[in-house]
């Protein structure tokens, strides 16, 4: 059965400062209405290179987006691709590295910040090119794509905790406050994301360390929460998800049929043939 999927990615969250500063996810967690998973992410701990490892389940190594800096299309099928072949709606409130990876890079603000093509990829979307701007402002682009487009699946990814750990470091009031932050702006939307009948995931790309970056091996640069809230997940808590999984495992929700892409054993309730 096809489901409607918005995907959240926090931006540099990592997996303790997650469980201890976000108390609404936790309390849905509590309620028995949510299911919180350790994901260790790929290497190495970079962000346009988790994007791409998230969203098409190839590992950088493999992709050849190995830094920051390498800046084109993905050459790889996506869920974006992947969910524009079946027929199905495409939306993103995203960094502009997003845009860059599936739709036309270089970005330009004045010509892609706005997106509505249902050509591309990403065929509706709100991308920003500014690590400061505002989460809220971020979940509020999301909504309205959600209402405006009704997407099969939306992208939603912040920047504000990824921007507070360069600035202050890991175990700083400033990244934990972020954090805080970000879960009380969530707050504002994640219940009418679910009465619509969604199924969300909440994760993040990688996490963050005391030289106020990230990239390597370190346990904190690479630990991540991943939340699943939803029916169709089976909120089994002896499921092992992997980060190279989320790709497949959003096809099988979508029921996208011959995607090909590994999915989560045991983290969905039905399995579909890939």
């Amino acid at each position: 059965m096809s489901q409607k999927v918005i995907l959240i990615i926090l931006d540099g969250l990592e997996y303790n400062v997650g469980v201890q500063c976000m108390g609404f996810l936790q309390a849905l967690r509590k309620q028995g209405r949510a299911t919180l998973y350790k994901l260790e992410c790929e290497l190495p701990s970079m962000s346009r290179p988790l994007y791409e490892a998230i969203l098409t389940a190839v590992p950088p190594v493999e992709s050849g987006i190995v830094h920051n800096q390498v800046q084109r299309l993905s050459k790889e099928q996506s869920v974006f691709s992947l969910a524009r072949s079946a027929g199905l709606t495409t939306a993103a409130a995203a960094y502009h590295w997003f845009s860059e990876l599936y739709n036309q890079s270089p970005y330009s603000a004045k010509r892609d910040r706005i997106t509505i093509d249902p050509q591309k990829n990403i065929q509706y979307g709100c991308f920003y090119h500014l690590d400061h701007y505002p989460n809220d402002h971020l979940f509020a682009d999301a909504e309205w794509l959600r209402r405006s487009y009704d997407p099969n699946f939306l992208l939603i990814h912040p920047m504000n905790i990824d921007n507070a750990g360069h600035l202050a470091g890991w175990d700083s009031a400033k990244y934990r406050n972020t954090v805080r932050g970000t879960d009380m702006a969530l707050s504002e939307y994640l219940p009418d994301w679910l009465e619509a009948g969604y199924q969300v995931l909440v994760t993040a790309d990688h996490g963050m360390n005391n030289d106020n970056s990230h990239g390597g091996t370190l346990k904190e640069e690479r630990e991540i929460p991943l939340y699943v809230l939803g029916d169709a997940f089976s909120h089994d808590t002896d499921a092992k998800p992997e980060q190279l999984q989320l790709c497949g495992s959003i096809c099988q929700l979508l029921g996208v049929v011959g995607h090909g892409k590994s999915i989560a054993p045991e983290l969905l309730k039905e399995r579909l043939d890939s």
